[in-house]
Parts: structure tokens; C-alpha cells; sequence
């Protein structure tokens, strides 16, 4: 019979050598690599944001994306609209409308803002859009807002060299608010708000109204999760 080399011990199973796996495992992983190649960074996922915008591919990620179109009906709020810089992409006018000095204006303000579609609609195609509402032959299509990533104002600081300046939104449901905060944000110099995808404001035209036109210059990304974006 062979006779059997190996010791044996108290404990269980047989005792053999590591096959150098400790020794190997005492070696380290070498040095720490820099921020930016590091996994879930905030200066790697800056990096890549960069490299994207750089190379234009698309990306798959949520948060973001768009809202839907929304309409602003009657004289004085086509009007305002239209004065305060609100983006249109159409303006629907009543055929044989009772043309007052509103309507002329609204008319004016369009044309001199040029790329809004000017289109003419009967009564009943007026009321079929707005629900009935009290249009008073003057309809102005909206266009959905493109909303930012909340990593893209972080890679925006990182590419203008500055500390990122970002103001979060929890709860908001008035527009009109989202607005006043976006002003302030442009006023201070910061580089975006943040806001969650449900339960909260959005920028509707009432929101670009109260932004007093900050809301071309100063971005508003959506998170689907405010917390996880936070960290």
C-alpha cells in the first residue's frame, strides 16, 4: 500500500501548500489610479460626459429627456408669452377673428421673433385643441423643454475650471417658483437646478414667464431619484 505524504491536523481536510496565491495576494494592486479613472468618480463621470458631448454619440441613461408640448390660449397670455421670450414653435389664429389691437400685437411679436409657424384655424379646430377652453382666437403652441442630465452641470463647472454650483429641488409644484429659483440661480452664477421627474414643477411657460428669460441661459436637469443624484 503507498504509503501517504501528506499531514494531517485537527482540522478538516487535508493540509497542502497555497500554490503561491498568499504570497501573490501580499504583492498589492499597485498604485491608486487618478480620479478620473476611477469607477463611479465624480471627475470620471465628468470625463466621460465630456468625451460624449465631444464625440456627439448619444447616451442611454436615464433622467433627463423632455417634457410634453403645452399650449397657452387667449389674447392677453399669447401676448405675454410672446414678449417674455417663451418658446413657440406655432401660433394658431382664428380665420375672420376680430383683429384688435392685441392680436396685432401678438402678430407683430411673432414675426419679429421669426422661426414660429403662423397658421389660421377655424373656430371649431381652435375649440377641438383647447378643450374648450376660452381661446379667444388665439392659440400658442409651446414646445417640449429639453432637460439636462444632472451630470452634464457638473461636467459643465468641471469645463469652465470652477467648483459646480448647483441648486436641488425637493417638493416645488409651482412653476411659477421653479421660475424664481432659476432666475436666482443665473443671478448667483450657478450652473443648473436640479428637480425630480414626479411629483414636481416643471418648466412649463408659466416657470419661463417667471424666469424673466434665465431659462435660455441656465439649465434644468431631472433626476428620476433626487437622492441618488445627490450622492
Amino acid at each position: 500500500m503507498a504509503a501517504n505524504n501528506r499531514r494531517m491536523s485537527g482540522k478538516k481536510g487535508a493540509q497542502v501548500g497555497s500554490g503561491g496565491k498568499r504570497r501573490r495576494g501580499l504583492e498589492g494592486k499597485g498604485p491608486t489610479p487618478p480620479a478620473e479613472m476611477r469607477k463611479g468618480h465624480a471627475k470620471q463621470r465628468a470625463a466621460n460626459a465630456k468625451t460624449r458631448r465631444a464625440t456627439g454619440r448619444p447616451q442611454q441613461r436615464r433622467g433627463g429627456g423632455r417634457s410634453t408640448s403645452e399650449l397657452v390660449v387667449g389674447r392677453n397670455s399669447v401676448y405675454e408669452a410672446l414678449r417674455d421670450g417663451v418658446p413657440a414653435s406655432t401660433l394658431y389664429v382664428q380665420q375672420f377673428i376680430d383683429n384688435d389691437e392685441r392680436v396685432r400685437e401678438a402678430l407683430q411679436l411673432a414675426a419679429e421673433r421669426g422661426g414660429i409657424n403662423l397658421m389660421e384655424a377655424p373656430r371649431p379646430e381652435l375649440d377641438r385643441m383647447t378643450n374648450g377652453l376660452n381661446h379667444q382666437g388665439l392659440v400658442l403652441q409651446v414646445p417640449p423643454y429639453e432637460y439636462a442630465h444632472p451630470e452634464d452641470l457638473v461636467a459643465a463647472a468641471h469645463d469652465e475650471g470652477a467648483d459646480p454650483l448647483i441648486v436641488a429641488l425637493d417638493g416645488v409644484t409651482d412653476p411659477r417658483n421653479l421660475g424664481a429659483v432659476v432666475r436666482s440661480v443665473s443671478a448667483f452664477g450657478g450652473h443648473g437646478v436640479v428637480v425630480p421627474e414626479r411629483r414636481a414643477a416643471g418648466m412649463t411657460a408659466g416657470a419661463w414667464k417667471t424666469s424673466a428669460g434665465t431659462a435660455a441661459r441656465t439649465p434644468v436637469a431631472r433626476a428620476t431619484n433626487l437622492t441618488r443624484a445627490l450622492e
